[in-house]
C-alpha cells in the first residue's frame, strides 16, 4: 500500500523540529505516512494556506486556532489542535541602544525589567512580536498589564526579519522564537532580557492544527500524523539526541541556520549579548515532557480569555483543543494520559505528582510571574 501523502506547513524556527524529525528520522513513514512539510513565510500566510485548504496541517501558534476558532484573526475557519508541539522557547529582547538607557537587569527578572522599562521617558515603546494572535504577544500584554504607564507600541515582523527590524531602528525590543533572539544577538544589533518562561514558566507555544472538518474526514490520516509527532517529541527530549536534532535542522531545506545558532535553544544555553558567558535555562524548549505535548483545554480557556472572549468564546476555545482526540489516538503508544484535560494554570511552583492513567505522569512548575492563577471551570 502506498503511504498517503500530507502537506504540512511550518515557519523556520528551532521549534519546527517535531515535524522535521517526523519525517527525517522515518517515524512519519513507519506510519504510512509520506509527510511534506512546505516552508511558509509568515504566519498569516501558513493561517491563509491551512484555512484555503492548501495544507492538511499546520504548526500554529498556540493562541491561533482558539482566535480562528471563535472569528478572530482574518480568515474564519474551524481549527483544532490536536496535540501541542512545543512548550516556551521565546525570548524577550532589546536593542543596544535601549540596553544603555534603562539600569541594568539580571536576566530573567521579569519584575525588575518591568519597573526598568516603565521608568524610561519619551515615546511608546516599540515591541516587535511574530503575530497579534501569538502567545508573544498574549504574554507580552499580561506581562505590562499591570503598569499601564508603561506605552507599548505592538508592530508585526516576520521571525526571520526580527534582526533586522531591530538593526534598522524599526523597533525597539522584540519577542520572538529562538533562533531569532540568537540571531540578533550575534548580529551585536539587541541584547536579551528574559525568556518566555520568566512570565509563564510553562506556555504552550506551537500547536499540530488542522482543520475541523479535515480531521473529520480525515480520522485514520489524522491518527497516524499523531503518532508520528507524538514519537518525535519524545525523541527530541532526549539530551543524547540533541547533537544529531541540531544537524538535521541545520540542513538547508528546513532551516537553513549555522548549528551554534540552533543548538543553544534545544540544550537551553541561551547567550544574552555578544561576549557574555551563556546562561542556562531550565525547561527552556519543552517537546515532551512534563505532559507537554497534552493540549489542556484550561490552556484554551486562559487564551481565549487573553482575547477577550466571553463565557461562549471560551467553551469554543476549550472545545478545539482535543484533547479527546489525544487520548483515543496516543494511548495505544502507551503515552500517559492526565486524569483530567483542564487543571488551574499557574499553580503549581514545583514539579507536582498528578493522577494519570498510568500513574507516572509529573507536571513541571507552570506558574504565573505576578503569582495568580487562572481557573475558568
Amino acid at each position: 500500500m502506498s503511504p498517503s501523502t500530507l502537506n504540512c506547513g511550518y515557519v523556520p524556527l528551532v521549534d519546527c523540529a517535531p515535524l522535521v524529525i517526523a519525517k527525517e528520522l522515518g517515524f512519519a513513514s513507519e506510519e504510512g505516512l509520506a509527510l511534506n512539510l512546505v516552508r511558509q513565510p509568515s504566519w498569516s500566510a501558513l493561517r491563509d494556506m491551512l484555512a484555503l485548504g492548501h495544507l492538511d496541517a499546520a504548526q500554529m501558534l498556540a493562541p491561533l486556532p482558539v482566535a480562528m476558532s471563535i472569528g478572530l484573526g482574518g480568515l474564519p475557519a474551524k481549527i483544532d489542535t490536536l496535540m501541542v508541539l512545543s512548550v516556551n522557547g521565546t525570548v524577550f529582547g532589546i536593542s543596544n541602544a535601549l540596553a544603555a538607557e534603562i539600569s541594568p537587569v539580571p536576566f530573567g527578572d521579569a519584575r525588575a525589567l518591568l519597573r526598568a522599562l516603565s521608568q524610561r521617558s519619551g515615546k511608546p515603546l516599540r515591541i516587535g512580536v511574530p503575530f497579534h494572535y501569538s502567545m508573544h504577544r498574549l504574554l507580552l500584554s499580561y506581562w505590562t498589564s499591570s503598569v499601564p504607564e508603561l506605552q507599548i507600541e505592538e508592530i508585526t515582523v516576520p521571525p526571520p526579519r526580527m534582526a533586522d527590524a531591530i538593526a534598522d531602528s524599526f523597533v525597539d525590543a522584540f519577542w520572538v522564537g529562538e533562533p531569532w533572539g540568537s540571531v540578533a544577538v550575534q548580529q551585536n544589533v539587541a541584547q536579551l532580557m528574559m525568556s518566555g518562561r520568566d512570565v509563564w514558566q510553562f506556555a504552550p507555544e506551537k500547536v499540530l492544527a488542522v482543520r475541523h472538518d479535515w480531521i473529520k474526514a480525515n480520522a485514520d490520516i489524522g491518527r497516524k500524523l499523531m503518532r508520528a509527532v507524538f514519537q518525535a517529541c519524545a525523541w527530541l527530549d532526549k539530551a543524547h539526541n540533541k547533537p544529531l536534532a541540531v544537524e538535521i535542522l541545520g540542513r538547508s531545506e528546513h532551516l537553513s541556520m549555522t548549528h551554534d545558532l540552533i543548538d543553544p535553544a534545544l540544550t537551553g544555553h541561551i547567550i544574552p549579548k555578544q561576549h557574555a558567558p551563556p546562561v542556562a535555562i531550565e525547561r527552556f524548549l519543552r517537546f515532551h515532557k512534563h505532559a507537554a505535548t497534552f493540549p489542556w483545554r484550561s490552556q484554551a480557556a486562559w487564551i481565549a480569555s487573553q482575547l477577550g472572549a466571553d463565557k461562549v468564546g471560551i467553551d469554543n476555545a476549550k472545545n478545539c483543543f482535543r484533547s479527546d482526540l489525544y487520548r483515543q489516538n496516543l494511548s495505544g503508544l502507551g503515552a500517559d494520559m492526565p486524569g483530567a484535560s483542564e487543571k488551574e494554570e499557574g499553580a503549581l511552583q514545583f514539579e507536582t505528582a498528578v493522577a494519570s492513567k498510568r500513574g507516572h505522569m509529573i507536571l513541571a512548575p507552570d506558574a504565573f510571574f505576578d503569582g495568580k492563577t487562572f481557573d475558568f471551570s
